[in-house]
């Protein structure tokens, strides 16, 4: 599902504007991405929660130069589903 199917999705449902709908999604997506960037997590209760993980630093390799260099530590933005969440996606969804 794209963000345009979610859009359309929400204002069928709501009978709201597919515009009104499009603003209220991006300014949420972007006050996740705020939050984010200001080291705060994201807490939507029975959905998930949008948290900062550290990644260690790590040795990697250029296998073009053939010479190991040095990955540092940083942070990355994930996605943590709540429990609920994972409940239904796994009794509900049929595995390929």
């Amino acid at each position: 599902m794209t963000k345009a199917d979610l859009v359309a999705k929400i204002s069928d449902k709501l009978g709201m504007e597919k515009g009104d709908v499009q603003a209220t999604v991006e300014t949420f997506m972007e006050e996740v991405k705020t939050s984010l960037t200001s080291g705060d997590n994201v807490y939507l209760r029975g959905f998930g929660s949008f948290i900062i993980k550290t990644r260690a630093e790590k040795t990697g390799r250029n296998i073009s130069k053939n010479v190991t260099i040095k990955i540092p530590a940083h942070n990355i933005p994930a996605f943590k589903p709540a429990k609920v969440f994972v409940e239904g996606v796994k009794t509900n969804v049929e595995v390929n």
